[in-house]
């Protein structure tokens, strides 16, 4: 038989907020091109529109997908669609 405790903390933890962060590329500028830089400069990323972005919990990778718009009511907003899920073991 569960404990009534331990069922009551699981519950309690999956209510928990936690942050994904999404990894779109990466810039390696140098420091004299950071001084340099003002409004509408573009700084280009090391991944194209359509490679997959990366998703963490902290500094574990747990997911990889691909942007989206959102349509209907949140028309416009970016969303990740889902292409690969990392199990514990492969989360690195």
């Amino acid at each position: 038989m569960p404990d009534p405790l331990s069922t009551a903390r699981a519950s309690a933890l999956r209510a928990v907020p936690v942050e994904i962060r999404v990894c779109v590329g990466a810039a390696r500028p140098t420091i004299a091109e950071l001084l340099e830089m003002a409004p509408d400069a573009v700084l280009a990323l090391d991944h194209r529109i359509e490679d997959p972005v990366e998703l963490f919990v902290g500094d574990r990778l747990i997911a990889r997908g691909e942007l989206i718009e959102q349509e209907g009511a949140t028309a416009g907003q970016l969303a990740v669609r889902l292409t690969e899920v990392m199990d514990g073991g492969d989360a690195g």
